[in-house]
């Protein structure tokens, strides 16, 4: 394969990788940066990621395909070529392990978030309140976390369960330390919007 092919597919799969991703990188990133507006900002992507995780694999796959395959002998006694640095199996191996990363990283985007759920002591359980959010914009694991994170913020949640399938968040809270007008501001404070508040 010429340099520039190899170049070029790997280029290509390492920025299909990183876009396959791209929606629930940004939740992370705020959450860390302590900023939430621009969060959801790369959601649009998310229907594109069956597509750009088959483009990154396929030219991973064609650059190590390329690489494998039985070299052409030359018995000419000419000066083997000692081949470029992004052509080495050390720099394939460790860009097949970081697009791996990125395709993945909804899964496991949850451990940036850090624990910030509080033991909340109810003097009275008539105080206790359960609320149903309805949320738009949503898309993987690291968006619900991020909601989690930014709720839990707030005093007085004694639980939460944010959902991106079901697009929702439902939270118990004692409503004399916080009411439902916070929790929508916090749930809309991570760049996600909170369309409906339905007790429960």
């Amino acid at each position: 394969m010429s340099t520039t092919k190899s170049k070029g597919a790997v280029f290509t799969g390492l920025v299909a990788a990183l876009a396959a991703s791209s929606c629930c990188i940004p939740p992370v990133i705020a959450a860390i940066a302590g900023a939430g507006g621009a969060s959801s900002s790369l959601a649009w992507m998310e229907p594109y990621r069956p597509y750009l995780i088959g483009l990154a694999i396929l030219a991973i796959g064609y650059v190590w395909y390329s690489h494998l395959k039985p070299k052409e002998v030359h018995d000419c006694g000419c000066a083997i070529e000692k081949p470029k640095w992004y052509q080495t199996r050390t720099f394939l191996v460790s860009m097949t392990l970081f697009a791996t990363l990125s395709i993945t990283f909804p899964y496991y985007s949850g451990i940036f978030f850090p624990d910030n759920a509080k033991n909340v002591i109810v003097e009275n359980k008539e105080d206790l309140q359960t609320i149903e959010v309805s949320i738009e914009g949503m898309t993987c694991d690291a968006c619900q976390s991020h909601v989690d994170h930014a709720v839990n913020e707030l005093d007085g949640i004694v639980s939460i369960k944010t959902s991106y399938e079901k697009g929702n968040s439902v939270i118990e809270f004692d409503k004399t330390q916080t009411n439902q007008k916070e929790i929508k501001e916090a749930v809309e404070s991570t760049g996600y919007k909170a369309t409906k508040l339905t007790e429960q």
